[in-house]
């Protein structure tokens, strides 16, 4: 069966070709794939076939079908892993940044999935055969630790903990600008853009969220922020810090490369482009994992060390404000 879209054109929606437009508007989906869509006239636009150059207006209904792509599996990689701990149960792993968390629309191979698979052999069932194993994720610029499950049971024991937010989880991230209180709590609902299907935005219409932040330390341009989750939302962490106001050095989707603080040019514009060119990245890393273990019922703690790139951008700032 295809996977069938009703969409309504936002009234501040400006003109755009509707394959560009319904690329931003629909998940994992392909300029190139709406084309072929529109010219088999799989979209309509008020009940009318169009071109792909038709523009789209305020009020348009466009519905389009899909046709469903046939189910993958991930095959398993020799890709190394930093591996934390592992057992029958489970396996902690500290994924690099740039590295995709599963195989998804244009990231297929490469993944910690792919990964895990040859380095486990079995992982668990209880996703789909493009997710064995995975309990949460990481987004693929954001490194730190990420646990895996190699069978249902574990799976469904660590899920819980998710669930109930009962998961120890500590963040740490360089972020623009200087903070006015030492520590804060971020309590904003997150969702999917209407403009832009593939990033969030805050929202009163969206899932609550809830971020905790404590300084750890303070530079003319950034801060060094430690970060607890109260919940799981997609980018919670990048959406909710650019929505204060502080985006995420170096995040390239939600302002974190615009230079925001420290003014425009000479000196105060020079070191700012040298920090970015340390950081082609958001600077976040996923620092602590805690979790019961679901079979010895132990509380088991991780902590990785930062990574080399947040590592020297931090030894750049402490030197830069040392002089």
């Amino acid at each position: 069966m295809p996977r069938e879209f009703q969409i309504v054109v936002p009234a501040h929606q400006r003109k755009e070709r509707i394959d560009k437009f319904l690329a931003h508007q629909i998940e994992n989906i392909t300029r190139s794939r709406i084309q072929k869509a529109i010219h088999q006239g799989l979209v309509l636009v008020n009940n009318n076939v169009v071109k792909a150059s038709h523009e789209v207006s305020p009020g348009e209904l466009i519905r389009c079908a899909l046709p469903q792509r046939p189910r993958l599996k991930a095959l398993p990689e020799p890709i190394p892993l930093e591996v934390l701990y592992e057992d029958d149960d489970l396996i902690v792993v500290n994924k690099p940044a740039g590295m995709v968390t599963h195989p998804a629309y244009g990231n297929y191979t490469g993944t910690l999935v792919n990964a895990l698979l040859y380095h486990c052999q079995q992982l668990s069932t209880l996703n789909d055969g493009l997710r064995p194993g995975i309990v949460h994720r990481l987004d693929k610029d954001t490194s730190g630790l990420i646990v895996a499950a190699k069978n249902d049971t574990a799976h469904a024991h660590l899920s819980r903990q998710f669930s109930r937010r009962t998961i120890e989880r500590e963040y740490w991230a360089l972020v623009w600008g200087v903070f006015q209180k030492p520590r804060g709590v971020i309590e904003a609902s997150l969702g999917r853009s209407k403009s832009d299907r593939k990033k969030i935005t805050v929202t009163r219409m969206g899932k609550p969220a809830v971020t905790e932040y404590e300084v750890l330390e303070s530079f003319p341009y950034l801060s060094l922020l430690r970060l607890k989750l109260h919940t799981g939302r997609t980018h919670q962490i990048r959406v909710h810090l650019a929505h204060i106001g502080h985006p995420v050095f170096g995040d390239p989707t939600y302002g974190g490369r615009r230079i925001a603080w420290g003014g425009s040019g000479g000196k105060q514009k020079t070191p700012v482009q040298r920090y970015l060119e340390i950081m082609p990245r958001q600077a976040l890393h996923a620092r602590t994992l805690g979790f019961v273990h679901p079979s010895t019922k132990k509380f088991l703690l991780f902590e990785s060390n930062l990574p080399s790139d947040m590592t020297r951008l931090l030894d750049e700032l402490r030197a830069d404000s040392s002089l």
